[in-house]
């Protein structure tokens, strides 16, 4: 039998609609965003942080990107270095993400940047400043919107320095970001005529601070610099002001130390000196619109991590934006990312070559329940970016 063209042209174009009409939403009607975050654990109050200040974002341009709706799927990453894998490839294969959004712990993180470097699956750091992720696992698709752990390391190195402190201890988690975030203390701190003379840490989660802390004592440092963070740093502080070592001894630290965890720390954090690319007290009209949103948003204030969280959105949507919502346009919008000046509340910043932020380090000092910025410690701060190759 010979079917008129006209009739078989019908048949196929009915066949076509119904089938698109039996599908689900095409994968191009949504932007799918991946969280892999620790919502358990001493890293929780992070995790969350972040995706609040992603989410206010997204719910600031309407749910939606270049017109797109954003879907978000959640991993609970545990900050098990072990499950790293296993949980990004489930993100990357099982639930099909645009692009990954994680993590907190360095270890995770740099499993995550190997998923993504095999999959070519967009991936932004919204706090992990494990130094390989813009070091040697660079790559195109993997960008990061806070820090790498050399940045307020150093920074803080050079503040000691510069402060006439002769001698410190380095008390860290043995993990990836204490290790170095030490090295980039020791790096500012030698260069400017400091001497670091001993290097202590403990197993990371643990807590039992004590027995460290008397070696401290032993030693009489000028300082001792640290690098902590969540439910550890609470207790670290605490521990630090009941062996009364502040009397004769200088507490200074990454701002993780103190950031998001004021409320619980209490007296014990008062007076402390702190380096970070965020304060509390910022006064540009970005920060002061973010921080209302985001107390009227959460019934909490932020901390540095909701800003993180909040910059990888914006970093996500320059890319989006440029490319009109097609995520198959990888190279124009990779580049987009890469040439974006972000409007963040810690300030305006840009990407280095190794797509890590460029950006000011305040020296913040604990008052009330303030980080209360005290003044720049070093000013459009990059990070070496050693042994990427980009």
């Amino acid at each position: 039998m010979r079917i008129r063209p006209s009739l078989l042209a019908r048949t196929l174009l009915g066949s076509a609609l119904l089938a698109a009409a039996a599908a689900p939403a095409s994968a191009q009607d949504k932007i799918k965003v991946g969280f892999m975050l620790p919502y358990t654990g001493t890293f929780a109050a992070l995790g969350t942080a972040i995706e609040n200040g992603f989410r206010q974002y997204i719910d600031e341009q309407g749910g939606k990107l270049a017109g797109k709706t954003v879907e978000f799927v959640k991993v609970d990453d545990e900050s098990d270095p072990a499950k790293a894998s296993d949980n990004a490839n489930k993100l990357v294969k099982r639930d099909n993400v645009d692009v990954m959004i994680g993590t907190v712990h360095s270890g995770v993180a740099m499993a995550m940047a190997k998923v993504a470097k095999d999959n070519n699956t967009l991936l932004i750091v919204p706090n992990a400043g494990a130094d390989a992720i813009t070091g040697p696992l660079c790559a195109p698709n993997i960008f990061r919107s806070s820090f790498s752990n050399w940045q307020p390391g150093f920074a803080m190195g050079k503040v000691a320095a510069d402060r006439k402190i002769k001698t410190a201890v380095t008390l860290t988690w043995k993990y990836a970001a204490g290790d170095e975030s030490v090295r980039g203390f020791k790096e500012g701190f030698e260069a400017g005529g400091g001497k670091v003379v001993k290097e202590l840490n403990l197993p990371f989660p643990n807590v039992e601070f004590q027995a460290l802390l008397t070696e401290v004592a032993a030693l009489k440092p000028d300082a001792v610099y640290v690098f902590f963070a969540g439910g550890g740093a609470v207790k670290f502080v605490k521990d630090w002001a009941a062996a009364g070592l502040g009397s004769s001894v200088k507490l200074i630290g990454a701002g993780f130390l103190t950031d998001g965890t004021l409320e619980a720390q209490g007296a014990a954090a008062q007076g402390l000196l702190t380096t970070l690319h965020y304060a509390d007290d910022l006064t540009n009209p970005k920060d002061k619109a973010f921080r209302l949103q985001y107390a009227k948003a959460y019934k909490l204030q932020p901390d540095v991590y909701a800003v993180q969280g909040y910059d990888a959105a914006q970093m996500l949507a320059a890319g989006v934006n440029a490319v009109k919502g097609d995520m198959k346009q990888r190279d124009a919008l990779v580049k987009a990312i890469e040439s974006a000046k972000i409007d963040s509340p810690r300030g305006a910043f840009t990407l280095s070559r190794a797509h890590n932020p460029v950006q000011d380090i305040y020296l913040r000092e604990v008052s009330g329940k303030v980080n209360k910025n005290v003044g720049i410690a070093v000013k459009g701060l990059a990070d070496p970016a050693r042994g990427c190759r980009l």
